[in-house]
């Protein structure tokens, strides 16, 4: 980022990254802040925080801005951040219900031309469980999404929704579609509400369009048995963004860990680039 008020810059490239970091303590002390250096994001979605905003911070260091929002009903779980080399213009956390459940913060940008403004959220949507409650409110939680993307983009600004959705959309999009046709995260309710959002509302899984028709690139892999070794991975971690935006991304990756012991959290950060050029125009 080139100045301290608006987002796009004159040459380059604008990097988002988005990650859920598993607990940002344990993930700076695997090894997160090697990739950071590494990376170097303008703007970095973080979900499943797990701690406080002096604790953040302090990890981060010197020349963050942003909106972290804590989970005050289950201290030690979830929380979302959306993290910046400038000063968002505003901030918001929260969505509807769902307020101080650490699942949705918002930052607007600014563009330096019209239409203006760039919104970036991130997003944490939990596991749930198929048949139960849980399940039942990931559902409300998803319904709460898709209303506030469209009331976001009906102004005309850019949208881009960075996080773990913890639904894979498509069959290419996990290893072993056919042992979960009936769990928590490959529903059909679950799909057909991605598929809403892309075929009816016109967002644009970004990386998808980028990446090609896959399989993969897997964003989340168990710790457990031996799901890194034999590839048996997820892609539930998405950047999804308004049909304008989408046009102007020019680069999309997962980056993927190159050992097992090279892991800092079970997800891998998505990272997408933007032309910082198209944006102003």
């Amino acid at each position: 980022m080139r100045d301290n008020t608006d987002v796009s810059g004159n040459s380059g490239s604008i990097t988002v990254a988005s990650v859920n970091v598993n607990g940002i303590r344990a993930a700076a002390r695997r090894g997160m802040n090697t990739w950071m250096a590494a990376r170097r994001p303008d703007i970095l979605c973080l979900q499943e925080v797990r701690a406080d905003d002096a604790t953040l911070f302090g990890i981060m260091g010197e020349g963050w801005h942003g909106v972290h929002e804590e989970a005050v009903s289950a201290k030690g779980r979830a929380g979302v951040a959306v993290l910046s080399r400038v000063e968002p213009v505003a901030v918001r956390s929260g969505l509807g219900v769902f307020v101080s459940a650490g699942r949705w913060v918002e930052a607007d940008f600014a563009l330096g031309g019209e239409p203006g403004l760039l919104t970036v959220a991130s997003v944490y949507v939990h596991t749930g469980e198929a048949d139960t409650p849980k399940q039942e409110e990931k559902y409300r939680f998803l319904a709460g999404i898709r209303e506030r993307m469209n009331k976001l983009t009906a102004d005309g600004r850019h949208l881009l929704v960075c996080g773990d959705f913890n639904i894979a959309h498509r069959e290419a999009d996990l290893k072993n579609w056919k042992g979960n046709l009936k769990k928590s995260g490959f529903l059909p309710a679950e799909r057909a509400w991605m598929d809403s959002l892309f075929d009816e509302d016109g967002f644009v899984d970004t990386h998808r369009r980028l990446a090609g028709e896959g399989p993969g690139p897997y964003s989340w892999f168990s710790w457990r048995g031996r799901a890194w070794d034999t590839g048996a991975g997820w892609r539930i971690d998405y950047a999804i963004s308004s049909e304008p935006l989408s046009r102007l991304a020019v680069a999309a990756e997962v980056d993927r860990a190159a050992t097992y012991a090279e892991r800092w959290s079970d997800h891998s950060p998505v990272v997408v680039d933007f032309d910082p050029l198209g944006l102003r125009s």
